[in-house]
């Protein structure tokens, strides 16, 4: 068996909210993950440019992370001026000395659904195991029939000796929060509450800063102090 189980959680994370944290949650307990890493994405390639600064996003990811044992921010991706591609990502993760077999990149079957359109496809199948969890309406049990050319590659956890083999599909059946950062975006101008959305303390970074306001209502804090706050934050890679 592998030493080393890393779990790989990316996204844009405008903001991060709790299905974010369910799928991470489901995925370290299918899997026995001995790490955590989430990382908020620069510049993602196939979606409409995030609303909150790169700082803010990481501060939030940092702020999610924390008191869960062994989960780490890390702003890899932020730290490059160009699109954030996950092949790209797990090629620095191979260059640091992690095998595929070590590698779990975690995502929702929505986003799975669309793997032949990402970069690399289909040799980024081979730069890590792929766990992908159920998203409400989107169950990983739709898979093998919208991707049968993967059908062979899927396979449900529990499952044992990860190092010897090739990296694999695992479909995770949970149930996660029925949200999107596209309707606390949308919550958050209309000023409603987003208790239960996020975790509460990105719910007070999001209140903190006025982030996702309309237009006009102005923010309480600059993008250079959200850069200074979320340098002092624990877990930046």
């Amino acid at each position: 068996m592998s030493a080393r189980r890393i779990g790989i959680l990316g996204g844009t994370f405008d903001p991060i909210h709790s299905g974010h944290i369910d799928a991470g949650h489901a995925a370290a307990l299918a899997i026995g993950l001995n790490r955590l890493i989430v990382i908020p994405s620069h510049i993602p390639p196939h979606r409409p440019q995030p609303l909150a600064s790169p700082y803010h996003r990481f501060a939030m990811a940092a702020l999610a992370v924390g008191g869960n044992a062994g989960w780490r921010a890390s702003d890899l991706e932020l730290r490059i001026e160009a699109a954030s591609y996950t092949s790209a990502t797990l090629a620095k993760f191979h260059e640091r000395g992690c095998s595929p077999a070590e590698l779990f990149f975690i995502l929702g079957a929505d986003a799975f659904a669309d793997i032949a359109s990402w970069r690399d496809y289909p040799d980024i199948l081979d730069q890590a195991h792929f766990a992908v969890v159920s998203r409400p309406r989107f169950p990983v049990s739709d898979l093998p029939t919208l991707l049968p050319q993967l059908k062979t590659r899927m396979s449900i956890p529990p499952l044992d000796e990860f190092a010897q083999m090739e990296p694999l599909i695992l479909l995770i059946d949970v149930q996660t929060a029925n949200v999107s950062s596209t309707a606390i975006r949308q919550y958050c101008a209309d000023g409603s509450s987003l208790a239960g959305l996020v975790p509460p303390t990105v719910q007070q970074h999001i209140e903190q800063h006025g982030l996702y306001q309309p237009m006009g209502q102005g923010r309480r804090d600059s993008d250079a102090q959200a850069k200074a706050a979320a340098g002092r934050l624990h877990g930046q890679d």
